[in-house]
Formats: C-alpha cells, structure tokens, sequence
C-alpha cells in the first residue's frame, strides 16, 4: 500500500469512528478541486456532474471567488444582525435588483432554513389575515423536497423522509405534482393559505412542472387567497439557464426561497419576499445568529453576479443541450434510460423499467470510471454539474459515463 493510500486508508477509518452514521459517503477522500474536475487523496481525477449537489456551480477553486473570501476574512467575519455589515447590504440589494417581484431579503444559512422562513411567514401573513390556525395550512406535493428540518420534513411530501419522526407538525397537506385539479380541490375549502412548490423537482426524480402548470398555481391561489412560494433552492441560480428557473413559466411568486449555488460552495439561504408580504415580519419575529453573515455574503454577492452574466446563462443552454444529447445517445444506444428530463444543466437520466431500484449500482460504478454523478431517488440518474464546465468537459464526462454504463449493463465495450 502506497503512503497515498495509506492516508486515505486511515482516513475513512477515522471517519467511521467520529462521525453519527448519518450518511454512507462513498469510500474514497476528495482533496482538491479545479473547474469541473476533483481529485481524491490517492490522486485519482473525476469530471464532477454534481457539483456538491448543484453547489458548485462555479466549479472549484474559484480565483474570484477565492479572492474575495480572502479579502473579506481579513476585514469582518461576524457581526450578528444586532449591527449591520456591508457584504450583506449589498447582496439584498442585488438579489432585489435580480428578482423583478422582491422588496424584502431575509438571509440565513441553508435552504432548509429558507423554507423554515417562508413557512413562518405564510402562517404570520394568514393569521394577519384574521385566519384561524386550522386555516394555515400549507399545499405541498408529491415527489417534493423542502428540508430536514422537522416542518420542511413534513412539508416534503415523501414519506421515506419522515418515518421515525413523528409526531409530525400540523398544518400540511399534499397533492400530486402537475396535477391542478387536484390542488384547487385542496385549495377549495379555505384552509390552505400557502402553495409551496419546486418548479424543478430535484429529489424527486428531476421532475419539471409542465407547462402551464405554475401559472395555473398563480391563478389558483389568487383565486382561493393563498400565497405563491416557489422552492429554488436547487433549480435557481442559473441551473436550468435562467437566474430564477420561475422566469421561463411567466409567472410572479410571492416568495422565492434560494440556497445551493448562491454561495457557490459558502454556506447561504435566502427568502425573496414580494410586495404582498414583504412586511410580514416583524421586528422578533423571526431570527438567525449567523444570517447575513459577512464571510458567506461576500462570496454570496460575487457568485450572484456571475450566475446572472447573460453569456453564462448562454453557456449552460449550450452544455445542457450537449450533455442532454449525450444521455440521449447512451440511452439509445444501450437501453439504460427510458427518458432524459429536467432543464438546462440539470438533468435526469430515468432508468429502464428492468433497472429500476438501482441508481446507486451506477453511481458507485460512475465513481470506479471517473466520473462523479448522483441519484435522486433509486430510478433516476441525476447530473448537476458546475455550469462553467467546457466542451471537453462534457465529452470527457460523457465517455466515462459511458464505460460506467457499459460495465453497470455488463456489457463488454470493446
């Protein structure tokens, strides 16, 4: 064994003591980054279609990035919210000049924390209404994916999520994604005062909302006097080639909730409040000790600006038509997919009937030909790559895919 692994070796062993058994990490150590490539600590290169889960989405070891954590960690690092920052002011600032429908910003720490916030709100925001609290509750749906928190875990319509939980919280109620008529039936009797909804579903099998579906949501809860809170946490920031993936359905949210790819790789949520409820909450209504904080605000802001450069959105509609079409090729060629779907770089590949149950089996064998992927639930294959990845990226990572596929099918490639 060489001294490479034997660290690595002693690594994984250290991590099986120390860490709650939480996650099953694959067993390898990840070291350093550059763009869209990784390398563990025995040496060995990986093309990254995850990202850290749709994170990175400025890939690893960003010069600016990097420079401008650097420049702010010699300044300020905390001030709590009893004081103000400037790297905070400045990115609610730019996050509203972002989002045509915001007037208020309330910044923490995770998307979870973000969905908490807008949960908060919606329930604050109805009880100012005069509504009684049987009649706050908040629409979910099927597939969906808020959190882990114990109200975004039950806001998360999956019942995999909750089960040793309970009791769950009150005040949540689920239909079926896509599907309208089933949500004015859950809307009808007045009790729903919220729809919460990912315009791309990520945990649930990169599922997007067909067309027309969210501005039926915006007819709807203007018709039934609900608010309109739309959950980007991993669809936003450019991934699906827009800023906000709610721009390419025309509609106006009241709430957009952000985390992931905001900070690029720095820890960040936020909850985008419009007009209607933008003054909601109040003065202790609500709190976090780290929200705002100057470090994560600072790469926050420069992250934010790249992600919303017309020639980057342009980029990843360009890559995610050829990463697209690569799915495609190997779906027809080998019979692995049924389907490919999701929207710009994020993308699901869905297993053949006969594979189905056995996403991980591909992913570990992603890992064994270079190339890190995901899965988002057992039957789909979900890539979420940095969006500044290049050409040769994506034909680089597609070959390895490839051979993954090939050995996962068993088939010989040559």
């Amino acid at each position: 064994m060489s001294s490479r692994q034997s660290e690595s070796a002693d690594l994984l062993h250290a991590a099986s003591q120390v860490f709650v058994p939480i996650y099953q990490p694959r067993p390898f150590v990840l070291d350093h980054g550059r763009g869209a490539r990784l390398w563990d600590t025995d040496g060995r290169e990986y093309v990254d279609f995850a990202a850290g889960i749709a994170v990175c989405s400025l890939g690893h070891a960003d010069a600016e990035l990097a420079e401008v954590l650097s420049a702010q960690a010699s300044r300020l690092w905390h001030t709590s919210n009893v004081f103000h920052n400037q790297p905070a002011i400045e990115l609610a600032q730019a996050l509203i000049r972002s989002a045509s429908f915001a007037r208020r910003v309330f910044l923490c720490n995770s998307g979870a924390e973000a969905n908490e916030a807008a949960i908060k709100l919606a329930r604050r925001w109805a009880a100012q209404q005069g509504r009684p609290a049987e009649r706050r509750s908040i629409l979910t749906y099927s597939g969906s994916f808020h959190g882990r928190t114990l109200a975004t875990v039950t806001a998360t319509a999956q019942p995999k999520y909750q089960q040793g939980f309970e009791p769950l919280p009150p005040g949540f109620v689920h239909a079926r994604f896509n599907d309208l008529s089933a949500t004015e039936a859950a809307l009808a009797d007045g009790s729903v005062c919220a729809v919460l909804v990912e315009p791309v579903q990520g945990e649930g099998g990169v599922m997007p909302a067909a067309p027309g579906f969210l501005s039926g949501l915006r007819g709807l809860c203007d018709r039934y006097g609900a608010l309109l809170i739309l959950d980007e946490i991993q669809c936003g920031m450019g991934r699906t080639g827009t800023l906000f993936a709610h721009e390419q359905d025309a509609v106006e949210p009241d709430v957009v909730t952000l985390a992931k790819a905001l900070g690029g790789g720095f820890p960040i949520g936020a909850m985008l409040a419009g007009s209607r409820v933008a003054d909601t909450l109040q003065h202790g209504a609500h709190g976090t000790t780290f929200g705002g904080n100057p470090l994560a605000s600072a790469v926050a802001r420069a992250a934010l600006r790249r992600l919303a450069e017309p020639a980057l959105l342009q980029h990843v509609a360009v890559r995610g038509c050829e990463l697209r079409e690569g799915l495609v090729a190997m779906a027809r060629d080998t019979g692995v997919f049924s389907d490919v779907r999701g929207r710009g770089l994020m993308l699901g590949g869905v297993l053949a009937q006969h594979l189905r149950g056995r996403a991980g089996e591909l992913v570990d064998q992603g890992i064994a030909h270079g190339v890190l992927v995901l899965q988002a639930g057992p039957d789909v294959l979900r890539l979420v790559p940095p969006l500044v990845l290049d050409d040769l990226d994506v034909k680089d990572g597609i070959a390895r895919l490839r051979m993954a596929v090939d050995a996962f099918l068993g088939i010989d490639a040559h």
